[in-house]
């Protein structure tokens, strides 16, 4: 069929009714077979629709204003333009997207959709357009998306992805009659029912909410109640904490696909995806009760990992790589459903978010995010952060200070004023990193104690080209070996779990001291690395690093991203990266370092043809040699420090004293903050501290006689823990997990359930006994 004209559209005009409904105004809809309760009337269904126009297309702005007048009319204007390109052959929809298609064809009639019942667009509420799109979305079904047809490829597409985009397009034209019903048959077919009888397999997490959500619209376009009942019920799993697999963990995690952390990709998608669900369901027969489990993850998993705007790349798995500032795009999209959450919420909920998000939209210089939000038409976000912004009785909340330690996941957030910095790792139950879908084939060490971190304009460090630029060999933190690797080394799917069990650590909300047993991938290395979050340094250990792959093994002290000079002053120990920070080396191999750009293809926005793109590096780091047996390493890193403090630092011995720095413990001694902080990977003795088993000990003095002791089981295997400090108390006066104590001296307290706490940090507030006067020397 040729290409349709707009003389053709006003033809073919009312096959499509753009006003919501379907039976009569009140009329009542038939219950499905099973389902208890009285008839639902039509117009329960059509407020449905109503508010899922407003919801999916926008609402709340003024179409009359800028920049949303410009925005609608380009809107319009290239929705005409792919109407005026409909060609319906055997292949395709549009010659430019052959079949399958499966996202650019539906996202397409989606828009085109969206364009009708937006209004501004020059083509609102225009029957030919309607009438295009419900043919379109036929068209497609016969083709493509059939029902009896055999899927092939990934699912997702199938029970999402498809049919997600195909009933939205559907609902906003307000599709009846025969097309509505064959593209029911359809989903119905793709999408059974069984798909929400067991919280297995992928329907799990984010997965889960999009299965409803597509079920939900299902229902919608039938007026089918039982559908929307099996919906929202269905969500009761998501809502749940888990103590392994997919979901929400207590300690904030957010894990998908069984292995990896993902709050930056899938997360955000369920987030996204309970806020749009919520706002459409309020008021409805199928409200569901607000879900504490997400409205506690906006600040417990989400809000931990976004700094000054952008969602920070160790929680977004395989999709780190797809594009530069990827990074800030989640960020918006994590803002955008908490706004969108936010509407549900307590007063006193809404208002902390409100002024969390324009704290980050103010922060994030890299990539505007209003300017962004408008780029990409995402009209209704913009419209809801453009009011915060300007509403001076909304506070822009701060970066704010501390430490977030998420054990069930590997993962560590350290922030202190003027920086932040995070922690990426594996363990038994997650994976080094995932790929698939020929994305991130090479992100083989990301999982192998990657040092992330940020200062002041850093915000475009990882965004700009990073991950298509970098050496993958060398990326900052990581010990690896150099034994290379093929695409895709160690499973899909994040099938790349190392034996490691011990990898966590202890924090008592301010600093912190975590540590990795790490396994390489494919690889005989094996290693012990710690690191201890402070002030205004991160300090960092390894020891018993051992490999037999025939190939040097090195240590990454940092790779950035820049062309900015670095200095280097071997014989005082110290090195500085101009605008970025400083590197004291105490115990190392000699510092190397290597000044290159770097070029590899990247796709570019908008483009199915890849441009080259060239980047400018600075690395640093420590050969330990061929086949290295129980090498290590003592260094500090200082995000945003001069010249001159990285050189008093060096100058300073005293400032960090090295306890232990072994394959059985790891331990340090920081006079000026009172902190000594041991990772006992065996029981022993560092120092102060004795451990009766494999744990993470913080232990602060205050400096106002009290003092803090912090453990933490990273191995979840300890019924019972002794941990003795060579200090004497005369009071506990608060304590969690505690069921001994022995003021002392020395202090000793005994600690039960360790194993059943999740690597989750414990501490106990003690009176310090006051110190006893050194003995009088006689004369």
């Amino acid at each position: 069929m040729g290409g349709y004209s707009r003389r053709r559209f006003l033809r073919l005009g009312g096959t499509v009714l753009l006003p919501l409904g379907g039976a009569g105004a009140g009329a009542p809809v038939p219950m499905a077979p099973g389902v208890p309760g009285q008839a639902v009337p039509s117009a329960t269904f059509d407020r449905l629709r109503r508010r899922w126009r407003e919801v999916s297309a926008g609402s709340g702005f003024d179409a009359a204003a800028e920049p949303y007048r410009a925005r609608l009319a380009r809107l319009g204007a290239r929705a005409a333009g792919h109407a005026a390109a409909m060609t319906m052959g055997d292949a395709s929809l549009w010659p430019d997207l052959p079949f399958p298609s499966f996202v650019a064809t539906p996202a397409r009639l989606r828009a085109m959709a969206r364009a009708c019942v937006l209004p501004g667009t020059g083509v609102t509420g225009d029957p030919a357009l309607a009438e295009a799109v419900a043919a379109g979305v036929d068209h497609y079904r016969r083709r493509v998306y059939a029902a009896g047809a055999e899927p092939y490829g990934n699912w997702w597409h199938w029970r999402i992805g498809v049919p997600k985009a195909l009933l939205d397009a559907s609902l906003l034209i307000g599709l009846t009659g025969p097309r509505a019903a064959a593209l029911g048959a359809a989903v119905d077919h793709f999408v059974p029912g069984d798909v929400l009888s067991g919280y297995s397999g992928t329907s799990t997490g984010a997965n889960r909410v999009d299965l409803c959500l597509v079920t939900l619209l299902r229902a919608m376009l039938g007026s089918d109640p039982g559908g929307a009942a099996r919906a929202v019920s269905a969500l009761a799993p998501v809502f749940a904490y888990v103590t392994e697999g997919d979901g929400f963990y207590r300690d904030g995690s957010f894990i998908q696909h069984s292995t990896i952390p993902y709050q930056g990709a899938y997360g955000a998608s369920l987030l996204s995806g309970v806020a749009t669900l919520l706002a459409v369901l309020r008021g409805s027969p199928w409200e569901p009760a607000a879900p504490r489990v997400v409205l506690d993850g906006v600040e417990r998993s989400f809000a931990p990992f976004v700094h000054d705007g952008f969602c920070m790349d160790l929680v977004r798995g395989r999709g780190l790589a797809r594009a530069p500032y990827g990074d800030h795009r989640r960020g918006r999209e994590i803002a955008a459903a908490i706004l969108l959450l936010g509407e549900t919420a307590s007063p006193a909920e809404r208002d902390r978010w409100r002024a969390m998000v324009k704290g980050w939209a103010r922060r994030d210089t890299a990539a505007p995010m209003l300017a962004a939000a408008e780029r990409d038409d995402e009209l209704a976000f913009h419209a809801r952060l453009a009011e915060i912004l300007a509403d001076d009785a909304v506070p822009a909340a701060g970066e704010p200070t501390g430490h977030r330690l998420m054990p069930m996941s590997a993962r560590a957030v350290h922030r202190r004023p003027g920086w932040c910095a995070a922690l990426s790792m594996a363990s038994s139950t997650i994976g080094h990193y995932e790929h698939g879908n020929g994305e991130n084939p090479r992100g083989w060490h990301t999982g192998s104690g990657m040092l992330y971190w940020w200062g002041p304009g850093h915000g475009a460090q990882y965004s700009d080209s990073f991950w298509t630029t970098v050496d993958p060999y060398r990326l900052p933190g990581t010990t690896v070996s150099t034994r290379r690797l093929p695409d895709g080394a160690g499973g899909a799917w994040g099938d790349t779990l190392p034996p490691a069990r011990w990898v966590g650590g202890a924090t008592d909300g301010t600093y912190a001291t975590v540590g990795q047993h790490l396994y390489g991938l494919e690889s005989t290395l094996e290693a012990f690395k710690s690191w201890f979050l402070l002030d205004d340094a991160v300090l960092c250990l390894g020891a018993g690093i051992t490999a037999r792959d025939g190939v040097p093994v090195e240590t990454i002290v940092d790779n950035r991203r820049t062309d900015a000079p670095l200095t280097v002053d071997d014989r005082e120990g110290w090195a500085w990266l101009e605008g970025h920070g400083g590197y004291v080396l105490r115990a190392c191999p000699a510092l190397r370092t290597l000044r290159e750009e770097r070029t590899d293809a990247a796709p570019a926005r908008g483009s199915a043809f890849p441009r080259r793109v060239t980047r400018g590096y600075a690395t640093l780091w420590l050969d330990h040699g061929v086949d290295p047996v129980a090498a290590g390493y003592a260094y500090l890193l200082m995000p945003g420090a001069d010249r001159a403090a990285t050189r008093a630092r060096a100058a300073d011995p005293g400032w960090a004293r090295v306890l232990a720095n072994t394959g059985h413990h790891q331990g340090v001694h920081i006079p000026s903050l009172g902190i000594t902080a041991v990772n006992f990977w065996q029981p022993g003795t560092v120092g102060p501290l004795t451990a009766s088993g494999p744990c993470a000990v913080l232990a602060r003095d205050h400096g106002d006689g009290t003092a803090a002791l912090t453990v933490a089981d990273p191995r979840r295997d300890l019924p019972t823990l002794t941990v003795t400090w060579n200090r004497p108390a005369t009071a506990v006066l608060t304590t969690s997990v505690l069921t001994s104590a022995t003021l002392g001296p020395p202090l000793t307290l005994t600690f039960t359930g360790l194993d059943t706490r999740q690597g989750a940090s414990h501490t106990t507030t003690v009176r310090l006994a006051p110190a006893k006067p050194p003995p009088a020397v006689l004369p």
